[in-house]
């Protein structure tokens, strides 16, 4: 068995996974934030321009779409771990 590069990638026949979003284009026009909870969309050439708020769990995070993030996921810009940091203590 041949080992690809790529994990879990969708099937070709299938296409992206893409979701509707009523009023996407007058959002690039007037710069209004689209609320979304689907990370897993696929940003597609028209979305460039775009402002979203992708939900990470706890909050939504903002996102503006480049044309370096067409083809990618829009959970990929939101993450959902912040980094760890030490506590100091309080009794020093």
């Amino acid at each position: 068995m041949h080992v690809s590069g790529v994990a879990l990638a969708r099937s070709v026949w299938k296409g992206p996974f893409f979701v509707h979003f009523p009023g996407l284009k007058e959002s690039i026009a007037k710069g209004i934030p689209i609320k979304t909870m689907a990370r897993a969309c696929t940003i597609m050439p028209h979305m460039i321009g775009a402002h979203f708020q992708v939900h990470n769990g706890k909050r939504y995070e903002s996102v503006r779409v480049t044309e370096d993030m067409v083809g990618h996921k829009l959970g990929e810009f939101s993450h959902t771990r912040k980094p760890f940091q030490y506590r100091l203590t309080k009794n020093k």
